[in-house]
């Protein structure tokens, strides 16, 4: 059995449409109603609506990614219930419509963070890209956050206050917006609200940001396991502490404490090779082999980073992620699966007649139909090799190779 081919479609107003995605060779897509507000109940009609859209096209709608988490279930505000109780509907709903595979994640304020959406590679393609100088360099004088200067080493601190005098204003406006983005088709928030929302969740920390997600998955384990439901978290990207910002799921003993704290099968992992092949001490393998049967959704893409933590997007194949042993690993675990597990290519360069067009900053089309198409290559060389190696065993003799006294 072969992994799920899918592909990330962002609905009507995606510039890569669902014949373009057909033609790249994925079988099913993975969306969203992007257009609803967070925490808002999404309608069945809705649901059914878009579900419609893509198999008319003679695609299926495999996982949702993503039913966001309402800022007010993270932190467990006054408010919490009423959000808890629309993300169950919604679940409800999903479930309705035959869509039972949900990705989410619970990284506060921000989703993926970058600082640069159009890093210039050596072949003329355009990368997503992360500097650890950058970023500094708008915490410090685009937020002026309090007590942001001990985060930073003096090496870090100097270069970004060197590299912001050198930045003109269209560069500081430029990456305070990307920034201040979170995800690609939400509206950005303002200077204002980050920094509000940056002091909140200091009284909260890590381990209060734990204890939001037990709560949070345990106000809608009832609702999931009925209807046969399961949920994805989503690692933090990049995977350390950011903005002052906590973070709960950067690496393997983060993960294991989620699926342990709630050890249930409807509580999930995304393995997102990217966001987490971005911590310097990630080891993917191991992490793979460990989570192995609460891995339910992968996206796959690689990064190139530095000895300070600094990345840029690679080619899918060739990067700091050994994306051979991962899909061997993956191509393992699913063999004994009775549901295949889907993958998707994550981001991809802006390369060839894209770098013409306006794309969503990681998902233009000719970029992931060239990851996918490494990556499928690859899972079938591995189908394959797999396939003869079992076929060999099979058709060993019991006592073949067994030597007799001599």
């Amino acid at each position: 059995m072969s992994l799920i081919q899918s592909w990330r479609w962002f609905g009507p107003n995606d510039p890569v449409s669902l014949q373009d995605i057909r033609q790249a060779g994925a079988t099913t897509v993975v969306s969203a109603l992007h257009h609803i507000p967070h925490g808002e109940i999404w309608p069945l009609q809705e649901i059914l609506a878009r579900k419609k859209i893509i198999e008319d096209a003679s695609l299926s709608w495999s996982v949702v990614e993503s039913v966001p988490v309402h800022e007010s279930i993270k932190t467990r505000s006054h408010d919490c219930e009423p959000y808890l109780e629309n993300y169950r509907k919604t679940l409800m709903h999903l479930a309705q419509a035959g869509i039972r595979l949900v990705c989410y994640n619970f990284m506060p304020v921000l989703d993926w963070t970058r600082t640069d959406l159009s890093l210039h590679l050596a072949n003329g393609a355009k990368a997503l890209s992360f500097d650890w100088t950058d970023l500094a360099a708008f915490d410090l004088f685009a937020l002026h956050r309090p007590g942001a200067s001990s985060e930073y080493s003096l090496e870090i601190r100097e270069n970004a206050r060197l590299r912001w005098t050198e930045m003109t204003p269209e560069r500081k406006q430029e990456l305070s917006d990307i920034v201040l983005m979170g995800v690609p088709t939400e509206k950005s928030m303002t200077l204002e609200t980050l920094s509000e929302s940056i002091s909140r969740y200091q009284s909260i920390g890590k381990s209060g940001l734990r204890e939001n997600l037990v709560y949070f998955l345990r106000s809608v384990q009832s609702t999931c396991e009925s209807l046969d439901i399961t949920l994805t978290i989503h690692p933090d990207d990049p995977p350390y502490d950011i903005l002052g910002l906590p973070r709960i799921a950067s690496n393997l003993e983060d993960l294991r404490f989620i699926t342990d704290s709630v050890n249930a099968s409807f509580n999930g992992i995304c393995l997102c090779t990217g966001s987490l092949g971005a911590g310097k001490a990630n080891n993917l393998p191991e992490i793979i082999q460990a989570l192995a049967e609460r891995i339910h959704f992968v996206h796959l893409r690689n990064v190139k980073k530095d000895l300070m933590g600094n990345f840029h997007e690679s080619d899918h194949l060739y990067g700091d992620v050994d994306m051979y042993e991962v899909m061997k690993l993956l191509v393992q675990i699913n063999r004994g699966r009775e549901k295949a597990i889907p993958f998707r290519p994550d981001h991809g360069h802006q390369m060839l007649d894209d770098l013409k067009k306006d794309t969503i900053p990681g998902y233009s089309g000719i970029g992931r139909l060239k990851g996918l198409a490494e990556l499928r290559g690859l899972e079938v060389a591995l189908q394959r090799y797999a396939g003869k190696r079992i076929e060999t065993e099979e058709n060993k003799s019991p006592i073949a190779g067994a030597s007799g006294p001599r």
